[in-house]
């Protein structure tokens, strides 16, 4: 589990499609540098989010780490393009106890976005994307969350018919993520509000039991008397 809140911003120092050594496992692997500050207490099978994706660490120094990456990854986000050189968001897991200042990110990439515009706007930039996967967009709500690239923003305009949507990015921000290195027609990670995939799983079971036959109040009833019974029971 990830906040969206990224701790720094590393450099890719190697991807290799096929990475033969123990570390690479026979897959793709990514090598990224620039890590330190985020490796210190940092162990073998720990989860780090490399621009909004979840990964693996499988060998680190105390300045690099390395991670495995999946043909599943591949075809979701745009690691697969990454370069020696190119910044790459970087945050940690999420240790309890501490505060959680983005939202729930999971570290599971929906799907990647096109950036179409880049508009400034005194200290601060806004970014219109286009989602590659429309079936995304009932998710993305203004107001709401989504992470991009790893990093936890606030949607601003949606456009469902078209499937795009804003975000507005202030300078402290822009100082700290990778995105202001991004241009038109840039690919970015998207993961979407995971809380209203769970509201529309549980809505749409509800639903298909009342088409079956049962009654959707019944189930609402029953919920609400447990709710009431819990309460009388302190």
């Amino acid at each position: 589990m990830f906040t969206g809140i990224v701790e720094c911003m590393g450099t890719v120092v190697e991807f290799a499609s096929l990475d033969t050594s123990a570390a690479g496992g026979n897959g793709a692997s990514l090598a990224i540098s620039g890590a330190k500050q985020i490796l210190d207490d940092c162990h073998l099978g720990d989860s780090i989010s490399i621009n909004g994706t979840c990964l693996t660490v499988t060998e680190f120094t105390e300045d690099t780490f390395k991670v495995g990456v999946a043909p599943e990854t591949l075809s979701r986000t745009n690691l697969g393009q990454l370069q020696k050189g190119d910044p790459v968001n970087l945050e940690r897991a999420l240790a309890a106890g501490h505060r959680f200042g983005g939202h729930f990110v999971q570290g599971h990439i929906d799907a990647t976005a096109e950036i179409t515009e880049i508009t400034p706007d005194a200290n601060s930039v806004w970014y219109k994307l286009c989602v590659k996967d429309p079936k995304l967009m009932p998710y993305i709500i203004p107001k709401g969350f989504i992470a991009m690239d790893g990093t936890s923003l606030t949607v601003c305009d949606v456009n469902d018919d078209e499937a795009w949507f804003t975000i507005m990015m202030i300078a402290y921000t822009q100082t700290h993520v990778i995105m202001p290195t991004k241009k038109i027609g840039d690919l970015v990670n998207i993961e979407v509000d995971m809380l209203g995939k769970y509201v529309e799983k549980v809505t749409t079971s509800i639903l298909r039991g009342a088409e079956d036959g049962s009654s959707t109040t019944s189930y609402i009833e029953k919920i609400v008397q447990r709710v009431l019974e819990k309460g009388s029971s302190k």
